[in-house]
C-alpha cells in the first residue's frame, strides 16, 4: 500500500517528514501505514539528519499567580512547559493523568528519543516519596505509566539519560533520609529497570550527567555529612558495566561548594556556579565566561551544539510564583541572548528533539 497514492513512497515519506511534531498524533490516526512510519525509529533519526527535526526546551514550571498579587505559594504547583527553539512558541503539556495536584516536587526530567520521562519526586499534599515512572510520546501526544523504581523509594537522586534509550539513576536517600549508594538503568523502550553495581560512596542531592559514554555522578553526601557536599565525582561506564576510580578532587577548582555546581554535556562539560560559566578542559575546570548579573540562581543548564542555556530566579529572593530569567550564549563569540520565558520556577529540565 502507497504511503500516498500516485506519489513514490520516497517523495510521500519526505512529506512526512517535514511535518511539524505538533500533527504527529493526526498523522498517526489517518491510517495504518503512517502511523507504522511515524512509529519507526528510523523516521525520527531521518528527521534529525535530514535537518527537519525540531528541538523543545521542556521544564518543570511552578504556575505563576494570574492576579499578580505576590502572594506566597507554600506548595507550588508545578506543570510541564515547553518552549519551541525555532520558533519561540511556549505551550504546555496535558496534565499526568491522576495528577491532579500537578507534578511531582523534585521530580527529575530526561528525554529518551522522542519521549519524555518524569521520575520520582514527592507528593505535593503528603510529601510522601514517588517511584512513580510517567512517559510522554511526543509521535502521540499521550502519557503513559512506566515501571515504578525498584528498591527503596528515593529522593533527591542524580538523573541522566544516554538519549536514546536508557535512562540512569544513582544516589538520593531513602524515606529515613539515609543517603544510598545504589544506582540502577531504565531502558525505555523495554519499560525495564535492572540494578546496576553499587557507588563507592553514598550520595544525596548529588548531581549527574551523561557525556561520552559514560555516566558522571558528581558531589552529593553520606547520612552522616548532612549537608556538607563532596568534591568528589565517579563515572560509571555502560560499555564495560564498571564504576571507574573515585575521583576525589573533582570539584576543587569550582570554589568553595555549599552544594555541587549545576551541571550540563553536551561536546565537553560545563558547570555553573557563583555567577561563573567554568568548563572541563585537561582534567580541571576553567573560568570560560560570566553568567549575566540579573540570573541570581542557576537552576537549570543544558549544552547544545554551539550553544549554552542558563535558566534562573531573576530576583535574589525570589517566590516560586516569580518569573524567571534565561540566556543562550553563543559558544564561539560568548554574547549572552535573553530568552523570552514564561511562568515561575524552575525544577527541571531537558532538551528533546524530535
Amino acid at each position: 500500500m502507497e504511503l500516498i497514492p500516485n506519489l513514490p513512497d520516497d517523495v510521500a515519506r519526505e512529506c512526512l517528514l517535514r511535518s511539524s511534531y505538533q500533527q504527529f498524533p493526526v498523522i498517526a490516526s489517518v491510517c495504518r501505514a503512517w502511523n507504522r512510519e511515524v512509529s519507526l525509529s528510523q523516521f525520527l533519526h531521518q528527521r534529525k539528519a535530514s535537518r527537519h527535526s525540531q528541538e523543545l526546551l521542556i521544564l518543570s514550571q511552578a504556575r505563576v499567580d494570574p492576579a499578580g498579587s505576590g502572594k506566597i505559594i507554600a506548595t507550588p504547583e508545578y506543570r510541564i512547559s515547553v518552549l519551541e527553539s525555532g520558533s519561540g512558541l511556549w505551550t504546555e503539556l496535558p496534565p499526568i493523568p491522576g495528577q491532579t495536584k500537578g507534578l511531582p516536587l523534585f521530580c527529575r526530567l530526561v528525554s529518551v528519543g522522542s519521549d519524555l520521562i518524569v521520575l520520582g519526586g514527592l507528593d505535593p499534599i503528603t510529601w510522601q516519596a514517588h517511584d512513580s515512572v510517567f512517559v510522554f510520546s511526543f509521535l502521540t501526544s499521550k502519557w503513559r505509566v512506566g515501571a515504578t523504581m525498584p528498591g527503596v523509594r528515593r529522593s533527591f537522586f542524580g538523573c541522566a539519560s544516554d538519549s536514546d534509550r536508557t535512562v540512569l539513576v544513582a544516589g538520593g536517600h531513602n524515606e529515613e533520609k539515609c543517603a544510598l549508594t545504589s544506582a540502577m538503568v531504565y531502558d525505555v523502550s523495554e519499560d525495564k529497570w535492572t540494578f546496576l553495581p553499587d557507588m563507592a560512596r553514598e550520595r544525596d542531592e548529588c548531581k549527574a550527567v551523561f557525556h561520552a559514554g559514560r555516566f558522571h555522578v558528581i558531589g552529593g553526601y553520606a547520612t552522616e555529612e548532612q549537608g556538607q557536599f563532596s568534591k568528589t565525582a565517579e563515572s560509571f561506564d555502560v560499555s564495560t558495566w564498571e564504576w571507574g576510580p573515585l575521583t576525589e578532587d573533582f570539584l576543587d577548582d569550582t570554589g568553595d561548594t555549599v552544594s555541587p555546581p549545576t551541571c550540563a554535556a553536551g561536546g565537553d562539560l560545563y558547570a555553573c556556579w557563583g555567577g561563573d560559566v567554568m568548563m572541563f578542559l585537561n582534567d580541571k575546570w576553567q573560568k570560560v565566561g560570566q553568567i549575566p548579573a540579573d540570573v541570581y540562581n542557576v537552576t537549570y543548564v543544558a549544552v547544545r551544539p554551539g550553544k549554552l542555556i542558563v535558566i534562573g530566579n531573576g530576583k535574589a529572593l525570589a517566590g516560586y510564583g516569580e518569573a524567571t530569567v534565561g540566556y543562550i550564549c553563543d559558544l564561539s563569540s560568548s554574547r549572552w541572548v535573553k530568552l523570552e520565558t514564561h511562568g515561575g520556577h524552575v525544577q527541571a529540565g531537558c532538551f528533546l528533539e524530535v
